[in-house]
């Protein structure tokens, strides 16, 4: 992952250290609003019917929005230089997944498929792992990994400590809700696909739905960290032309 976090750090240099932060942060958010509406919709267009699934309209033309929409959350994350070594690795991680789900098709079957799968729930759990232990970080968080996610644990990330403003806990408490509505939407998903695919719950297309509300609780997530929703009144300091941060 070094060589990952050196070219990461290359590329946002190679900005000019010009990158409006809380905007990519909105764009990701909003890429991920857009995502299941536009295959949604585009699809009716084509073909008059809901597919099963997001990841389902790769069959389509729709592939175009579904591939390229997640090509640019993969590199905007790929550019990720956080205040810690886990911000990098995990932005990394999270661009290779994504590539992975645009680049690997669940229709094609065998080992194609089931890289598409396993891309997709590492992709998830990851936008949980962002939501509910980066972006709930402030300056009393530990450094330490496992110090800091037992800070997160321990309910400290919405707790008053003297350094969290009343809307950074706010803003604590919904990442949390987030990140936690997406790992209970992802093991809906996987019982439903082990124990109920093929059955009578077919036709309320529960995959789509799940994915749906996943994808929606990250975008949110990212919504708010870009400063479009439940932003502090005050900044002491302009945030543009920073490194990509997750506090």
């Amino acid at each position: 992952m070094k060589y990952f976090d050196k070219i990461g750090t290359l590329v946002n240099r190679f900005a000019g250290g010009g990158i409006n932060v809380p905007l990519l942060r909105r764009i990701i958010g909003g890429l991920g609003v857009a995502l299941p509406l536009i295959v949604l919709f585009w699809g009716l267009a084509i073909n008059g019917a809901v597919q099963d699934s997001i990841s389902d309209y790769y069959a389509f033309r729709t592939r175009d929005a579904f591939v390229g929409i997640l090509f640019v959350i993969g590199w905007v994350l790929f550019a990720y230089r956080g205040y810690q070594k886990v911000d990098n690795v995990a932005g990394n991680l999270a661009c290779v997944f994504s590539l992975g789900v645009a680049l690997f098709s669940n229709t094609d079957g065998g080992w194609i498929s089931k890289v598409h799968f396993i891309c997709a729930g590492c992709l998830f759990a990851l936008f949980a792992f962002f939501s509910i232990f980066l972006f709930t970080k402030s300056k009393n968080t530990p450094e330490k990994f496992w110090d800091a996610i037992k800070w997160v644990l321990k309910g400290k990330a919405t707790k008053e400590d003297g350094y969290m403003k009343p809307r950074k806990i706010t803003r604590n408490k919904i990442y949390i809700a987030g990140g936690i509505i997406i790992l209970a939407m992802l093991l809906l998903l996987g019982l439903y696909m082990l124990l109920w695919q093929h059955t009578v719950l077919d036709n309320a297309k529960p995959e789509l739905i799940l994915e749906w509300i996943m994808v929606w609780a990250f975008s949110a997530s990212w919504l708010i960290k870009g400063e479009y929703l439940l932003k502090d009144k005050k900044h002491s300091q302009s945030v543009t032309n920073q490194p990509i941060a997750s506090v």
